[in-house]
């Protein structure tokens, strides 16, 4: 592992995810970085020329070099930032946000729908006639008289432009960020009256590739696949999770085996291991061993354009054709060095790749299984070639685990106990799954699936089903709900890193790294506690047409609701993840006046009452669209803020708002702002 971190690509790629990082920090001109680079370029020109002529190492070219690697990762994510050209389409002059504009857009990808909309991604081309770029998001109101968008399709649009909302409440998922790393910061919403379709529309590989899936999907459900089988197909052979139910998702999940539907490493490698396979023979031949691996990458890429070319196919074709390269022409490839060299181009590719959880979740998952599975295997030697595959595959399954497990529970807050389980008996079965499935596919197509085989392959795909609904079921081992920290994870790294590093061989100083990490993560745990349980707030979330208000004090909350809630309800479970608090609670009614602190807050909801003589309260929060002349209460109680939560219409919320601007007086909609937080 050493030797690994002084392998010169290992250094590049480090350099240049530090630059990558600083680049999405901070905003650079893309003419002061140009000018900077041939300031870089020239210096590095003399000083290679001057450690040349003098037979010698040095240290200021190899710091150049580091630098320029820096460099390029500000340099790689600034020029490929869209929002940097003047073509984008929020710096031509007539692009806003108040009116509707006329625009000319190119369906990209078909997203998972919603129950009321169809969701896709979309090239603006045009607007109001001028040559623009930049990728909106496009939601369409459902109709049953309107088929689905297909990608390729072409749309004029007249329409507005908007802005992508934060989350409303406090530690809910950041769409707007996500959408961000895909380049997109807008949206549009539109029904059938709004858009006119043209007929010529051109064919890309993108759109040529959703056509074999749409005509793939069709004849799979002709021979009578349906439901969840059907989505299992489209998710495990084709890339596509458009059919899958959130049940069956939260399936998977709990099963600790999500893994198995998304098209990742763990297919590309089996079916490169299966092209190895077929083209063996090649090797007996003058250059076959060239001619072999080139037809295996050349059908690698073919797969991956058929499933969509998702960030995680690309990224797992591109780590695999460097691995099928080194393992065909280079002897005793160093798979480390192999790993980094493909990510280093990936992140020259494309550095927006470095925020997206999957490609973290894929190279950390092959880092360990690489790293640390040998050192689990050596650990017992079964005699037997059955429980020989079986520990390899269990030491397999826990390297990997070991390897994502930190930030696995910094993004997804739950640790499946099962995993194991799910994995030693899907797995050993996927690879027959994967070749029968696109032998399947093949039949289909061709018309010649026979009856017996496709009920056969659809047994095998529900029995699977089954199994994974049963493991997620066993909730006594899947632990929900877990708070971690990014410097928690950070440490956690540090520790499993030196842990492992000690016991390869047990030298006082990496002991002593790994007790140090022990502690390190020990008093953040302690400061996350002390944090927690001095922190007080009254929260009003927004929830659409309801109420919701949260009071706190340390690790103890009161949940004030007209609704039933409880520790399911994601509103609530994200605060309290978030927050690091216990999941029990109290639920208790909504109260006409609550009281924080030095604040008295009044609830004024559709009875409209709000005038008491003995108390004189400091804030109010207008719930359920109470019917009031706002300007007396405003005179009459004179509160520092006033506060308009989700369960209000929303032309009520308008008008307020105005008389609070003509009256000076604070106003907070949790609609627009989000929820209101006093500390």
């Amino acid at each position: 592992m050493i030797q690994f971190l002084k392998f010169v690509p290992v250094q590049l790629t480090f350099f240049l995810i530090v630059g990558i990082l600083i680049g999405s920090w901070i905003v650079f001109q893309p003419i002061h970085l140009f000018w900077f680079f041939c300031f870089l370029m020239l210096l590095f020109t003399v000083v290679y020329f001057r450690a040349k002529k003098q037979f010698q190492h040095s240290t200021v070219f190899t710091l150049l070099v580091f630098l320029i690697s820096f460099f390029i990762g500000i340099s790689s994510i600034t020029y490929k930032n869209q929002l940097n050209r003047k073509s984008h389409y929020t710096n031509n002059s007539e692009f806003t946000t108040n009116n509707p504009v006329s625009v000319f857009i190119k369906i990209q990808k078909v997203l998972k729908p919603t129950k009321y909309a169809n969701k896709y991604e979309a090239s603006v081309l045009q607007l109001n006639s001028q040559k623009v770029i930049g990728r909106i998001l496009v939601i369409v109101q459902k109709d049953s008289s309107m088929n689905q968008l297909k990608v390729d399709e072409n749309l004029v649009v007249k329409t507005q432009f908007k802005n992508i909302n934060l989350p409303l409440n406090p530690y809910g998922f950041n769409y707007k960020k996500y959408l961000q790393n895909q380049q997109i910061h807008h949206q549009i919403k539109i029904n059938k009256q709004q858009f006119f379709l043209l007929q010529e529309r051109g064919n890309s590989i993108k759109g040529i590739a959703a056509k074999f899936r749409n005509k793939v999907t069709k004849e799979l459900s002709n021979n009578g696949f349906k439901d969840d089988e059907l989505a299992v197909i489209n998710a495990l052979l084709l890339g596509q999770r458009n059919l899958m139910t959130s049940d069956l998702f939260e399936s998977y999940s709990g099963a600790g085996a999500i893994h198995i539907l998304a098209v990742s490493g763990l297919h590309i490698g089996i079916i490169l291991l299966l092209l190895t396979f077929l083209f063996k023979p090649f090797h007996y031949f003058k250059n076959g061993k060239i001619i072999a691996t080139l037809i295996v990458i050349v059908l690698l890429w073919c797969y991956a354009i058929i499933a969509g070319l998702s960030p995680s196919i690309v990224r797992a074709v591109t780590m695999f054709t460097a691995l099928s390269i080194g393992m065909q022409l280079v002897q005793r490839s160093n798979i480390y060095n192999t790993l980094v060299i493909s990510m280093f181009f990936l992140l020259l590719f494309n550095p927006f790749y470095l925020f997206e959880v999957g490609f973290q979740l894929s190279y950390l998952a092959v880092f360990s299984i690489v790293w640390i599975q040998p050192k689990l295997y050596g650990l017992w030697n079964p005699k037997f070639w059955f429980f020989n595959k079986i520990w390899q595959l269990l030491t397999v399954s826990i390297a990997a685990q070991i390897g994502v497990l930190p930030l696995s529970l910094f993004y997804f807050h739950q640790f499946p106990g099962l995993f194991f389980l799910s994995n030693l008996v899907i797995i050993p079965f996927l690879g027959f799954i994967l070749t029968a499935g696109i032998i399947l596919i093949i039949l289909s197509i061709f018309d010649t699936l026979p009856v017996f085989l496709a009920n056969f392959y659809m047994l095998i795909i529900q029995k699977m089903n089954h199994f994974v609904a049963w493991i997620s079921n066993q909730e006594f081992f899947i632990i929900k709900n877990i708070s971690f920290s990014l410097i928690l994870m950070l440490a956690s790294y540090i520790f499993i890193f030196s842990a492992i590093k000690w016991i390869e061989k047990k030298f006082f100083y990496r002991f002593a790294l790994m007790l140090f990490s022990l502690m390190l993560i020990q008093t953040i745990v302690i400061f996350e506690k002390y944090k927690l349980q001095s922190t007080n707030e009254f929260v009003v979330f927004n929830k659409s047409r309801s109420s919701f208000v949260g009071s706190r004090e340390g690790d103890e909350l009161i949940a004030y609701s007209g609704d039933s809630l409880n520790q399911h309800d994601y509103l609530l479970k994200s605060y309290i993840v978030g927050t690091g608090m216990s999941n029990e609670f109290q639920v208790e009614n909504n109260k006409k006046l609550y009281k924080f602190k030095n604040e008295i807050i009044l609830v004024v909801d559709s009875l409209g009452f709000y005038k008491f003589n003995s108390i004189k309260p400091t804030i109010v929060i207008l719930q359920q669209s109470p019917k009031i002349n706002l300007e007396r209460l405003l005179k009459t109680l004179q509160p520092k803020v006033l506060i308009a939560d989700g369960s209000n219409y929303k032309s009520y919320v308008a008008k307020w708002a105005k008389i609070c601007i003509k009256n000076k007086t604070p106003f907070h909609s949790t609609m627009q702002k989000g929820a209101y937080i006093l500390k």
